[in-house]
């Protein structure tokens, strides 16, 4: 399974468009109706948004959004129909600030100085950074029962744990040559969250051939449709491999398509 992640640095992401927009007219001169904060930042609403829900400090975003320096050269841009699922504590972070200030649907230029660049953006600088807030992503809560298996779970001969939490629909199982679609979220024991696609916003496509030995067995008992959680040994999961996550693991699946 592919390691998890949640945010991107303005320094890390390559440059992402074919077709660089056009730099906006008040890229070094924000107009008079921005809002101006103590600490340098400025900003300015170019859509409203709704609701009056907001992202707090440890929030998840999905964003799309365009970065360009002070003299027009484009830093990053992340247009319609990609997005991306972005952790706010990764921002930087005027960035940030940005993005708890709007409502889902906002979309909002700010004038990010460097001293609230987190050091990556040069002394003297300043990113223009236009956000367009597409969702604030829930973060899958652990499961009460993420240390081990419940009294309730199946426990098969290989040692895989399973309980049903939502039931598929009809008869069609995937099998070892199966490619699948799936959205799921994998725990470490303690509760650590290690790998989701819920958190990426975008299913994962696998082949059963491609993932470790207890998914393999685990979506085969699986209808499209279903949900189920899984505590895989260390021997169906990454065994001595210690780069991966060790022990136990429990991943909650809901199988979308088999392919």
């Amino acid at each position: 399974m592919r390691k998890l992640v949640l945010a991107f640095s303005l320094a890390a992401l390559p440059l992402l468009a074919t077709t660089p927009p056009v730099p906006p007219a008040d890229l070094t001169n924000p107009p008079a109706d921005a809002v101006r904060g103590e600490d340098g930042l400025i900003t300015r609403v170019l859509r409203e948004g709704a609701g009056t829900e907001r992202l707090d400090a440890d929030g998840i975003a999905k964003v799309r959004y365009t970065v360009w320096k002070s003299d027009g050269t484009l830093v990053q841009d992340v247009p319609a129909p990609r997005s991306l699922v972005i952790e706010l504590a990764k921002m930087l972070p005027g960035w940030r600030t940005t993005a708890q200030m709007m409502a889902v649907g906002e979309i909002r230029r700010a004038w990010v100085p460097d001293t609230l660049g987190g050091g990556k953006i040069s002394e003297g600088e300043v990113f223009i950074i236009d956000t367009e807030l597409i969702e604030i992503v829930a973060r899958p809560q652990t499961p009460a029962d993420v240390a081990a298996p419940p009294e309730d779970a199946t426990t098969t001969g290989s040692g895989l744990a399973y309980k049903v939490l939502r039931d598929g629909h009809g008869i069609v199982r995937p099998n070892r040559r199966s490619t699948v679609v799936v959205h799921y979220t994998g725990w470490t024991t303690d509760g650590r969250i290690f790998d989701s696609s819920v958190l990426r916003g975008e299913p994962a496509t696998f082949p059963l051939t491609g993932v470790i030995r207890g998914w393999i067995e685990g979506l085969q008992l699986m209808t499209a449709g279903g949900r189920t959680r899984f505590w895989i040994p260390a021997n169906l999961a990454y065994g001595n491999d210690r780069s991966k996550p060790q022990g136990m693991l429990v991943f909650d699946i809901e199988l979308i398509e088999v392919k």
